[in-house]
């Protein structure tokens, strides 16, 4: 079995900008003609939006305006090309914000990070991923059709009777959770029936390196991938393990948390994905995740670009003498001051009294000028700590809560 699910993932750059070229400006103009874009892209020349620095013109799509879209225009905000009862599935996630779900080949794009885990046709996988209401046991069942995989829907729980169907049936991947996992191969051990997984495609939450050492000493190779019920797959792992690498049927951009401005090349920020997907276009969609993109790209033969995987959250929304400062608060700051080129809030206490300190990075402007700005730009008054330029973390927080909650 080839470690490729198909040709795309091996183009050269030039041929992936080529074709992007011909399919993005139709995802545009696909997007501005539904009612939940109407407003978002009107007066936009989809057929100018050709490469990925072009999307910078376009506005973010963040979680909330999803909400407020299917308050308006339910379920799905008007911003489907099918009507809700032509998709195989709707999904409900917490909100609530409904999903729309396919059964297409490979609808959800997992099916390249399958491939990229060894998993395919003569394998059965048992999806420990859950099937009630939300998506993800749907996504990953839809994957391993597209490789040619069977399926044991076991979703999640009843550990006794999992490991007694991964024995009986002569399991050979499992899909779920980094974790769980472990609670089945311990259980296993319990009920003394050795299982025949050798491979794991996981997701949901992190996979520290002393628990995938842990199931490599148990001879399984276990993969993980970035995905989110609205988006499908994103990008994902192969065996050589050198970052993630985004998915084909996606463009990702990282961007400063709070506006929908790129970071320069390896800073740390927010990922946000448009969609390719002629059914749901999602176009610059922030998912509230951190990451960077790596340089170069992968030992394994894929050629799309790298991302370091998660990083934790952008929404770092933080209440601070009794008021919200948020992300885009921080980029209105910097905004005021050619001489800023970047800023950080950082929220402690002293004397039982919140204190807020504003470290600016600045190539010169004076400590007066920017704390005028701070008030204006924050609604509070605060330190100023100017530092010069690189001294700030890359790890993509512009607001940090240095308060104990203990």
């Amino acid at each position: 079995m080839s470690q490729y699910f198909d040709d795309l993932e091996t183009r050269t750059p030039a041929a992936r900008a080529e074709a992007l070229a011909v399919v993005l400006p139709q995802q545009v103009a696909r997007a501005q003609a539904l009612p939940g874009y109407a407003d978002r892209l009107a007066g936009v020349d989809a057929a100018s939006i050709t490469r990925i620095e072009d999307l910078v013109r376009l506005p973010v799509l963040r979680k909330s305006d999803l909400g407020r879209a299917q308050g308006k225009n339910a379920p799905f905000g008007g911003l489907t090309t099918r009507e809700p009862g032509t998709f195989a599935h709707v999904f409900q996630s917490p909100g609530p914000i409904y999903e729309p779900g396919g059964t297409d080949h490979d609808w959800w794009r997992m099916g390249r990070f399958l491939a990229a885990c060894g998993i395919g046709k003569g394998d059965i996988v048992q999806n420990c991923f859950g099937y009630h209401l939300t998506p993800a046991g749907m996504i990953f069942e839809n994957g391993a059709r597209a490789v040619g995989a069977a399926v044991l829907p076991a979703g999640t729980g009843q550990t006794e009777l999992q490991v007694r169907a991964a024995y009986d049936l002569g399991v050979t991947a499992y899909a779920g959770t980094p974790d769980y996992l472990k609670v089945i191969l311990d259980k296993a051990d319990e009920m003394a029936l050795p299982l025949k997984i050798t491979r794991a495609a996981v997701g949901g939450g992190a996979l520290f390196p002393s628990l995938r050492q842990e199931y490599a000493d148990r001879g399984i190779a276990c993969l993980q991938c970035y995905a989110t019920a609205d988006l499908g797959n994103i990008a994902y792992e192969s065996a050589t393990m050198e970052g993630l690498i985004v998915d084909e049927g996606v463009i990702v951009e990282i961007v400063t948390p709070g506006t929908g401005d790129p970071v320069a090349p390896g800073e740390v920020g927010e990922v946000v994905v448009t969609t390719l997907n002629p059914d749901y276009p999602l176009i610059r969609f922030a998912t509230g995740d951190l990451s960077a993109v790596l340089e170069g790209v992968s030992t394994c033969g894929r050629t799309n670009i790298r991302i370091r995987g998660w990083m934790g959250r952008a929404d770092q929304t933080t209440k601070i003498k009794g008021m919200f400062v948020r992300p885009e608060q921080v980029a209105d700051l910097v905004s005021r001051h050619n001489e800023i080129t970047r800023a950080r809030v950082i929220a402690s206490r002293e004397g039982e009294m919140d204190v807020m300190t504003v470290q600016i990075e600045a190539t010169g402007g004076d400590e007066a000028s920017f704390a005028s700005s701070v008030a204006a730009a924050l609604k509070l008054k605060g330190r100023i700590e100017i530092v010069s330029k690189g001294a700030l973390p890359n790890d993509g927080k512009v607001i940090e809560d240095q308060r104990s909650y203990d």
